[in-house]
């Protein structure tokens, strides 16, 4: 048998129904779809994913683990940044200038370097444990996360009082 020449295409596309009816449209300027554009804007949620659900220890600790983390190295950038810049911040020096403030200073300076660094260990520890597949389910989060924040307030006033 000879080769057949398709007189149609394979997939026709589907032919529109005659009782079409045109779309109602205004010919705009560009200022003025940029205000409609605007008008609409004022009418959109900006996040609604942090109105809808209820605060949980999931998502607290997730935040809470980045800010740490970005706080945290942020801090040690700075110093070095400084240190290679030339400023006094030799050990010598940095002990000499803690050593002369105010007892309340030193204990909320302590606490500031403290807290986010214990945190940001401890649930650095939670996660090596899940990494290994174990305490996955929500029951064992909910708990690993109550004791790590647990852990985390006694080795940080422990940090800060010695």
């Amino acid at each position: 048998m000879a080769s057949r020449i398709l007189t149609r295409p394979l997939f026709a596309p589907q032919l529109a129904s005659p009782l079409r009816r045109a779309a109602a449209t205004q010919i705009r300027t560009s200022a003025d779809a940029y205000e409609l554009l605007v008008a609409q804007r004022k009418n959109r949620p900006i996040a609604p994913h942090l109105s809808i659900y209820q605060p949980q220890l999931t998502w607290y600790s997730s935040a809470a683990n980045r800010i740490t983390g970005v706080t945290l190295s942020g801090l040690i950038y700075l110093y070095f940044m400084g240190y290679a810049a030339g400023l006094p911040l030799d050990s010598a020096t940095v002990a000499a200038s803690f050593g002369a403030f105010p007892y309340g200073v030193k204990l909320l300076t302590k606490f500031g370097l403290a807290a986010p660094f214990t945190y940001h260990s401890w649930n650095s520890c939670r996660h090596l444990v899940w990494d290994t597949g174990r305490m996955l389910d929500l029951k064992n989060y909910y708990r690993s996360g109550y004791a790590m924040l647990a852990v985390t307030a006694a080795t940080t006033l422990w940090l800060v009082y010695v």
